[in-house]
């Protein structure tokens, strides 16, 4: 059974990210034939919300203090509703295949923060890395404002899909000695549940008017798979892996997630790729391996210690 234990780990892994790779399509498939980006946040966090509680009921209980639990307002804030609004309603706006690089370069921001806010150091690595993250997303946004296509790519939504990262990154620089103390459920039945809070009285008229109109089933069943599997069970699978695997190995997998988005894309006729998107692919991808390969705080002050960091990926 111990054995087995890292081919679970490296399944959940692959399989959560080739989830959500497969959600960008498949979410920009609804939000094309009859969803919109507000309403399908809205179905997302409060679906996950009720999905999250439903499970806890079968989970270990934790007792959460009064304090935790107001502090799991500020998670949503930036875990769930900054960023799940902004990569939402973005993807809703450019190309499933531009979304999908972009959330590639979430570690290059959690670097960045963690110098700020946790005085990680710097090296010439972890610069070398973000500069050519930067200049791949740079492509990108250059390269959506000449086209302005959602197939192409359009420059609003790889903006709003960059801040998603940013505010991800910035959830765990601040929260991560939080949701470390809880299991998974308790974290996002909480979490889901502030944030559905936040959400529900400035979207729920806008996604009753949507949700009156008639609706193809197939948009039904895409919205399911965003819901259930996008975020729902994908959540889970993270959390089966990062209990075995190193973070380092974790952020590899972000790797996944493009690679099948654009695979979908093109076979689904809702993306076009370019030159640019694969120099852009070439350019965040190296970046983001500089940095999670260069050494912590921790690391430089204990070089015999093995590699560790907080830098993840959930979407």
């Amino acid at each position: 059974m111990k054995a087995s234990r890292p081919l679970i780990a490296h399944l959940a892994m692959f399989g959560a990210c080739a989830g959500w790779g497969l959600m960008a399509p498949v979410g920009k498939e609804a939000m094309t034939h009859g969803f919109d980006g507000i309403t399908m946040v809205t179905f997302r966090v409060a679906g996950a919300c009720l999905l999250f509680w439903l499970a806890s009921l079968f989970a270990k209980k934790e007792q959460v203090p009064l304090r935790d639990k107001i502090q799991f307002i500020g998670a949503a804030v930036f875990g769930l509703v900054c960023n799940q609004c902004c990569y939402t309603i973005g993807l809703s706006l450019t190309s499933p295949i531009n979304a999908s690089i972009v959330t590639t370069s979430m570690p290059i921001f959690a670097m960045l923060l963690a110098a700020l806010i946790l005085k990680e150091p710097i090296t010439g690595k972890k610069a070398l890395g973000v500069l050519m993250g930067c200049s791949g997303a740079l492509i990108l946004i250059l390269t959506s404002a000449a086209h302005a296509s959602d197939k192409v790519g359009d420059i609003r939504g790889d903006l709003l899909a960059l801040f998603a990262q940013f505010s991800f990154a910035l959830y765990l620089s601040l929260f991560n000695p939080l949701i470390r103390r809880y299991n998974v459920f308790t974290v996002n039945k909480y979490m889901f549940s502030w944030a559905t809070v936040m959400l529900l009285p400035f979207t729920v008229s806008h996604v009753n008017d949507v949700v009156s109109r008639p609706m193809p089933v197939q948009t039904w069943w895409e919205v399911a798979y965003v819901v259930c599997i996008g975020t729902f069970f994908c959540y889970i699978l993270t959390m089966v892996g990062q209990r075995t695997l190193r973070p380092t190995v974790v952020s590899v997998y972000n790797y996944v997630q493009p690679i099948v988005s654009v695979a979908a894309s093109l076979l689904m006729g809702i993306g076009v790729l370019k030159a640019t998107h694969a120099l852009a692919v070439i350019l965040v991808f190296s970046g983001v391996w500089l940095v999670t390969k260069s050494k912590s705080r921790r690391d430089l002050s204990n070089p015999g210690h093995p590699e560790s960091s907080t830098r993840n990926r959930l979407a």
